[in-house]
């Protein structure tokens, strides 16, 4: 097998750092090594088929983005990216592996649904890939269905308590499957809005004549995510089922969370990049139809309110325990502006597959994260939670080599035009600047973005089947 050589760097983990030099053999991390040493008198500098500088570079764990939805059909269209396009942006930023969701609706087949989900991926994918499972339709039928998933590599599910008649589960829905979780290892993943009451207050306000974008993240209050984290909350204490909540975006969505953590239940919190540097002033209240951009649930919260602020100090003190993107995007023309006159019609999403690690690094140098927590944050907790962890989240023998060379020195311009590979017609991260750079990415040791070029392909990806998820994080 090919061998490559990965010299110089800084390696980082999530509980520390030091110089050293990593050998892979094929897909797989061979050996980390003191810098300057020798394999059998052999000098590696020397006879490795591929030699990487990482000279004044930290080198860290691929990235692992445990929410994404690619290709999802939602509000009478689909994500705009696919998994050919999607997959080969987070390449670019620094992310090796995607879990995302196959889709179930009311009145379909479970595993029809899971079916379609891998032809749909299957030899597109540029990184590695694997599946929760959305149950939209919770009968006798899917709860079978539930069951049978960690036979197929799949150990999670996520349930709505949001949009009703698309994929909304009622409390007795809700606690059937959270049964099934509990007694099957299954991960609950919840996301958590009182979809009933957000339709009252969205047809209230439109009847008022209050149409624009901004009025989105009104109707989502913050009190409609809170109440419904602890009604999920409380639904898993009593059944006793693992819980997982997306996106958490309001400060008081958290301590619940930190609540019931404190409390010794096995209750996680993510939250995405957007809810850590967006807000519902800035981005929802811009001038006209803009704000749709940012149009995404749970929706951007109010800065005035300090919400991200809290997001912050969640992810220092662990009570929120890593960050995923819920990439979910979609263009203005021909699709976000099919809310023009009603906000309720915009397709909820952002695209941020590409940036997250950047994002993330940037809270590196603004002192709001070490750098270890964020290798913890955005591979190895990512890894662990969703059953990865040794094949994938850390630089180790036997792992995968999923490798990301990151420079501090260098810098990255987010926007159309600039870093954005992502198959939108503009940039939710427009104007952000990183100061670091994502140099070259390996993927089960395929460089597949090295000094500004992607050499990757569709195909190169895999289907990964994960193991049981690991709850004491």
């Amino acid at each position: 097998m090919p061998t490559t050589f990965i010299t110089g760097g800084t390696v980082v983990s999530a509980t520390g750092r030091g110089a050293a030099d990593i050998l892979v053999d094929g897909e797989r991390i061979a050996a980390l090594l003191e810098p300057g040493s020798t394999v059998l008198g052999t000098d590696l500098a020397r006879t490795a088929d591929t030699v990487i500088d990482a000279t004044g570079k930290y080198v860290v764990p691929g990235g692992i983005d445990a929410h994404t939805h690619m290709s999802m059909p939602f509000g009478g269209t689909t994500a705009s990216d696919d998994f050919e396009s999607g997959t080969r942006a987070a390449a670019w930023g620094g992310t090796t592996t995607i879990i995302d969701f196959a889709v179930q609706k009311f009145g379909e087949r479970l595993q029809d649904c899971l079916a379609t989900w891998h032809q749909m991926a299957a030899g597109q994918c540029a990184i590695d890939y694997g599946f929760h499972q959305i149950v939209g339709d919770v009968n006798d039928a899917s709860l079978s269905a539930l069951r049978e998933l960690p036979a197929e590599g799949i150990t999670s599910y996520k349930l709505f308590m949001a949009y009703p008649g698309v994929f909304y589960s009622d409390d007795a829905q809700i606690l059937r499957a959270m049964q099934i979780g509990a007694s099957t290892g299954l991960m609950t993943m919840m996301h958590a809005e009182n979809g009933p009451a957000i339709d009252v207050l969205v047809g209230q306000l439109l009847e008022q004549g209050k149409t624009d974008p901004y009025y989105h993240g009104i109707a989502r209050a913050w009190q409609l995510e809170e109440e419904a984290t602890h009604r999920a909350i409380m639904l898993a204490d009593l059944t006793g089922a693992p819980l997982y909540v997306v996106h958490v975006s309001a400060k008081q969505a958290v301590a619940q969370v930190a609540s019931a953590r404190d409390r010794g239940r096995n209750v996680f919190g993510e939250t995405c990049p957007q809810y850590l540097y967006l807000s519902l002033e800035e981005q929802l209240g811009a001038p006209g139809f803009e704000g749709a951009k940012w149009v995404c649930s749970t929706p951007l919260r109010s800065r005035a309110e300090r919400h991200q602020d809290h997001m912050w100090q969640a992810l220092r003190t662990n009570d929120i325990q890593m960050v995923a993107t819920d990439h979910c995007p979609f263009c203005m023309k021909g699709q976000k502006d099919m809310g023009v006159g009603d906000f309720s019609k915009i397709p909820n999403g952002i695209g941020s597959v590409e940036h997250r690690m950047d994002l993330m690094y940037q809270g590196v140098v603004e002192g709001r994260i070490t750098l270890e927590r964020w290798v913890e944050i955005t591979s190895t907790t990512p890894a662990r939670m969703f059953g990865l962890y040794g094949r994938k989240g850390v630089l180790a023998p036997g792992a995968d080599a999923d490798v990301v060379i990151y420079d501090p020195d260098g810098h990255t311009s987010i926007g159309l035009g600039k870093a954005h590979h992502m198959n939108m017609d503009h940039s939710a991260w427009e104007g952000f600047e990183i100061d670091g750079h994502v140099d070259t990415v390996l993927s089960r040791g395929k460089v597949v973005v090295d000094a500004g070029e992607y050499i990757g392909r569709k195909g190169d990806g895999r289907f990964v089947r994960r193991d049981p998820c690991q709850y004491l994080i």
